[in-house]
C-alpha cells in the first residue's frame, strides 16, 4: 500500500463478498490471476444473516452449492439462511479467498486504461472491475407510502427479520411472490388476519423435494431449462427475459392451496392511500395495522461513473462501451439462472475467462509497442 495516497493495485478489483462475488474470486484463483474481494459486510454471509429469520432457500441443497464445494446438507433439504451464511463464510477458507470485510466501496470510475475504486479514504487501483454487490441492492417502496396513517407498522422485507416487529391487528403483504407469500403465511400462523396483494406470479406445479420434483424438477427445470434454454442466446428466453423483467419469480416452495388453507385473504393490488388506510385496485380500502412491502428492490450504479439507475447496457457480463467492468449476479445476466447459486457459477467462470484472455491480449501489445520502438 501507498502510504501517501493510501492507494493498492491490483489486475482484478471484486466488488462483492456474496456468492457471485466469491464463485468470481474461485475461478480468478484457478486461473492464478491477482485480485482482491471487497466486502462491505463485517463478516462473509452477513448479507444472508440478516434475512428475517424463518428464511430458507428456495432451491434444495443439492443445488445451493458453488463451484468446486458441494453444500454440506442432505441433498433435498431446504438450508435456512444462516446455514447458506456459514457455506460462504467456508468456502471463503477453503479456497484462501482475499476477501477484505468491512470494505464499503462508495466509487468507481475509469482512469486511463483501467479503474479506480474508491471506499472511503481508501483506493483501489484496477486494471478490471467486477460488480458482484449484489442484484436490487435498495429496498423498492411506492411513493404515496408515506401517506399511511403514521400509527401503521410499515417495513419494507428487507427489514423484516420476525413476527414479534408486527403490532396486533391485521397484517397487509404487498407483493405475492416468495417473500411475500412466505410472510403472509408466518403472520397468518401467528393469529393476524392477513391479506396478500398483487397478481398471481405462478408456481411450480409439484412439491420441491417430492418424487416429482427429483424426477422432473432437477433433470429438466433446473438443469436444463433454467440454466440451457432460457438464455438470452435463445427465443425463447429473450421472450421470457422481456416478459420476467417486472414479475415476481413463480412461487417455488408454497402452492396456492397452502394460502387458501391459512385463510389468508388474497385482494387485488394496491392503488394508492385513502384516509390514511391502503386504497385497492377495486376500491375496497383494507383497515391494516401493518403493511409488509414485498415490493422488490431497484438498481442503483449511480456510485459507479457514467452509470445511473437501471440495469446497465450490458453483453452478458460485459459491460458495453466499458472494456474492463463486469457484472455477475443480476438477475437474468444470461440465463434465468443467473441469479440462482446453483446458476452463478458459470457467470463467474465466463468473466474469469474473459479477464485471462483481455490479460494476455494486453500483454501482447505491450509487447508489440515496445518491440516496435
Amino acid at each position: 500500500m501507498d502510504g501517501a495516497n493510501n492507494t493498492e493495485r491490483f489486475e482484478t478489483v471484486v466488488i462483492g463478498g456474496g456468492q457471485a462475488g466469491l464463485s468470481v474470486g474461485y475461478h480468478l484463483r484457478r486461473r492464478g490471476r491477482s485480485f482482491v474481494i471487497l466486502d462491505a459486510s463485517e463478516r462473509v454471509g452477513d448479507a444472508w444473516r440478516k434475512r428475517w429469520d424463518s428464511l430458507h432457500l428456495f432451491t434444495p441443497a443439492r443445488h445451493d452449492g458453488l463451484d468446486g464445494m458441494p453444500f454440506p446438507a442432505k441433498p433435498w433439504s431446504f438450508p435456512s439462511k444462516d446455514d447458506m451464511a456459514d457455506y460462504l463464510e467456508a468456502y471463503v477458507e477453503r479456497f484462501a479467498l482475499p476477501v477484505r470485510s468491512g470494505v464499503a466501496v462508495d466509487g468507481v470510475r475509469r482512469d486511463g486504461d483501467g479503474y479506480v475504486v474508491t471506499a472511503g479514504d481508501r483506493r483501489f487501483e484496477a486494471d478490471h472491475v467486477v460488480v458482484a454487490s449484489g442484484t436490487f441492492p435498495i429496498p423498492k417502496v411506492p411513493a404515496f407510502a408515506t401517506e399511511l396513517d403514521p400509527a401503521t407498522v410499515q417495513l419494507h422485507s428487507f427489514d423484516y427479520r420476525t413476527p414479534t416487529q408486527l403490532q396486533p391487528g391485521p397484517v397487509l403483504v404487498v407483493g405475492a411472490g416468495n417473500s411475500g407469500s412466505e410472510i403472509a403465511l408466518e403472520a397468518a400462523a401467528l393469529g393476524h388476519p392477513t391479506w396478500l396483494a398483487g397478481d398471481d406470479p405462478g408456481h411450480v406445479p409439484f412439491r420441491i423435494g417430492g418424487l416429482p420434483s427429483r424426477l422432473v424438477l432437477e433433470r429438466l427445470v433446473i438443469r436444463f431449462v433454467f440454466h440451457r434454454v432460457l438464455t438470452l442466446r435463445t427465443p425463447i428466453g429473450r421472450r421470457v427475459h422481456r416478459k420476467t423483467a417486472s414479475k415476481a419469480t413463480p412461487l417455488i416452495r408454497i402452492r396456492p392451496k397452502d394460502i387458501d388453507a391459512s385463510g389468508i385473504d388474497r385482494v387485488a393490488r394496491v392503488a394508492g392511500i385513502r384516509d390514511g388506510r391502503p386504497l385497492l385496485e377495486d376500491g375496497r380500502v383494507l383497515d391494516a395495522t401493518n403493511v409488509v412491502w414485498c415490493t422488490g428492490f431497484r438498481h442503483d450504479f449511480s456510485w459507479i461513473e457514467g452509470l445511473g439507475e437501471g440495469e446497465p447496457h450490458h453483453s452478458r457480463v460485459i459491460v458495453e462501451d466499458e472494456p474492463g467492468l463486469y457484472f455477475v449476479g443480476l438477475a437474468f445476466l444470461y440465463a434465468f439462472s443467473s441469479e440462482m447459486v446453483h446458476g452463478v457459477g458459470r457467470d463467474a467462470a465466463y468473466v474469469a475467462k474473459r479477464i485471462a484472455s483481455r490479460v494476455t491480449g494486453t500483454d501482447r501489445e505491450r509487447a508489440t509497442r515496445v518491440a516496435v520502438a
